[in-house]
């Protein structure tokens, strides 16, 4: 491999179609590589610096039927980034040094951003529909979750880096909104679709509060998905053989995957139950 960790760029139409593109990439292009987390007999990681483009983010189908997890999961996860449900379960190490809770949440980071000494807390999403409201071509609407004064020590630093937005007009004067989103590691068998479809899902949220700030119908242009560390562990290999790869073979992608719209209303039901068992968590 000549010391290089291999770029790719996969595209699809449709985030189901994307995501699948960007695990058969990897397996293939991707370079072997050790991780902080192995143990000593773990195989190394499939890795690669991986650029997915969602053409039409909230085109069908979007939901890939062979990500880890199930409907009712990918539901917490959306109300987790976009609603804080779990946001109390961040540890608070300055009244109990011996809190083990998590070290954030990207709801957190995003919509509640704290500097030490400073008292404002900023809400960097509304920041962002804000600018973008005021100057739709601006360069400057972003998100960010990194805190340099935290996040090089600590055991379980933020994943997600940055989010990063920008309005265009399209053939027909609609404003629409692009979005980038950059990740410096990314589990791409276990964790990126679900990363994928919450941020969409804020995506679309922040499109409609730039609607009702500016006045002006806001339409989803492509969300870019961008890792420096796109990977698959070793130690999941036979999973994912198992699963993922040979899916491609015994089903035809309409069988690998499903329309939000046909279960949207399953994953609604679900949320009480969701917020009930998220405020038990994370609880001293």
């Amino acid at each position: 491999m000549n010391g290089q960790i291999p770029v790719l760029l996969v595209r699809g139409q449709n985030l189901a179609e994307a995501w699948e593109n960007s695990l058969i990439q990897l397996y293939e292009q991707g370079c072997d590589i050790k991780t902080e987390y192995d143990k000593s007999d773990d195989p190394p990681s499939k890795d690669c610096s991986m650029t997915l483009v969602v053409e039409e983010p909230l085109a069908e189908p979007m939901i890939h039927m062979d990500f880890p997890g199930g409907l009712e999961d990918l539901q917490e996860y959306v109300l987790e980034v976009l609603d804080g449900i779990k946001d109390h379960c961040v540890r608070n190490k300055a009244d109990d040094p011996n809190d083990t809770r998590w070290e954030y949440t990207y709801h957190q980071r995003l919509f509640a951003y704290k500097v030490p000494g400073v008292e404002s807390v900023f809400d960097q999403i509304e920041i962002v529909a804000q600018k973008l409201a005021k100057t739709p071509y601006s360069r400057r609407a972003q998100a960010i979750t990194w805190k340099v004064w935290e996040d090089n020590d600590c055991y379980d630093p933020a994943c997600l880096q940055s989010i990063w937005c920008r309005i265009l007009p399209d053939d027909y004067g609609q404003w629409t909104l692009n979005t980038n989103v950059r990740f410096r590691s990314n589990d791409a068998y276990k964790a990126a679709f679900m990363n994928m479809f919450a941020l969409i899902m804020l995506q679309q949220r922040i499109a409609s509060r730039i609607t009702e700030l500016s006045g002006r119908p806001i339409h989803l242009g492509r969300y870019v998905h961008q890792a420096d560390s796109y990977h698959i562990y070793g130690v999941y290999f036979n999973e994912f053989h198992g699963r993922f790869i040979n899916a491609l073979n015994d089903r035809s992608f309409a069988q690998r995957t499903m329309a939000y719209a046909t279960v949207k209303e399953f994953m609604d039901a679900a949320i009480p139950g969701i917020l009930e068992k998220a405020n038990k968590m994370g609880r001293n």
